[in-house]
């Protein structure tokens, strides 16, 4: 691993994990196809550095919001210890954005069981490849849908639970985890906006909760080399950077619904990379 592969990997983790075409599955294929070194290490713990990129991608991005959550989960606990909560009122927006991102971060729970066995997928890139493909046709078929009016003031839990399970299935390498999340509130009837704003707040917990248990495996696995880690930091300050503005292209390409684009991308590069996989071993 250099600074060059690590900048290289900063800006593809920064464009995939927030533009639908699936982060993991990018930087499985480039690891695979590229040869980098140390690839066990890299996939490991380079990889929880470069989800804590994007992580603060989100945090600067939509501040305003999650400070507004913070709060009302404050207010929340405040309310249940003091037996008042707001009885006879309705919840704000900020707190039914809490709950709902609680919900639909229970099915990942589903994911620890056969987490080794996605992880794996990671060394496959014939997997990834059709993954990419099947990503393709959730973000041609997401541009076809009507457009929705729901919001936090408006969504149901049985919303939360939909888009939940797709952030599950979203794990898989190859699988956009925005794509699908963002296409499945839009099945559900959210508003496109809100749609986007609500996979991005959800990923919160999803990632802080994936960096928590990798970094254990890094622990048992033998540990850091920190003679590496200028070069993962660098590799996380350009994904964070990077991130930062491929949110803002995800919110203007949404409302437009013009997400179509991305499925010939993914259907281009899950060809490619299958095709690659027959000369490259």
């Amino acid at each position: 691993m250099d600074y060059i592969s690590s900048v290289l990997m900063g800006i593809l983790q920064g464009i995939a994990e927030f533009l639908p075409i699936s982060s993991s599955g990018h930087l499985a294929l480039f690891q695979h196809f590229f040869g980098v070194e140390n690839y066990e290490e890299t996939q490991m713990f380079f990889t929880v550095l470069l989800h804590l990129g994007t992580l603060i991608s989100v945090f600067v991005y939509y501040w305003k919001d999650i400070w507004e959550m913070i709060r009302e989960f404050f207010l929340l606990l405040g309310g249940l210890f003091s037996r008042r909560g707001g009885q006879g009122q309705s919840a704000p927006p900020a707190r039914r954005m809490v709950l709902l991102i609680v919900v639909a971060t229970l099915p990942l729970f589903l994911i620890l069981p056969v987490k080794d066995r996605v992880e794996a997928a990671m060394g496959s890139a014939a997997f990834v490849s059709v993954a990419l493909l099947l990503t393709g046709f959730i973000l041609y078929f997401s541009d076809r849908m009507a457009r929705g009016r729901k919001t936090e003031r408006t969504a149901t839990l049985a919303d939360a639970v939909v888009v939940g399970f797709a952030q599950a299935v979203g794990t898989l390498p190859g699988i956009s985890r925005s794509g699908i999340t963002i296409s499945a509130g839009l099945l559900r009837g959210y508003d496109r906006v809100f749609a986007v704003r609500f996979s991005f707040l959800m990923s919160l917990p999803a990632v802080l909760g994936a960096n928590i248990l990798s970094l254990k495996d890094v622990m048992e696995a033998g540990g850091v080399d920190m003679e590496l880690m200028p070069v993962y930091l660098v590799g996380t300050l350009v994904a964070a950077v990077v991130g930062y503005f491929a949110i803002r292209l995800v919110n203007l390409l949404s409302d437009k619904g013009k997400f179509g684009a991305f499925a010939y991308y993914c259907w281009g590069a899950g060809i490619l990379s299958l095709a690659a996989g027959f000369f490259v071993k």
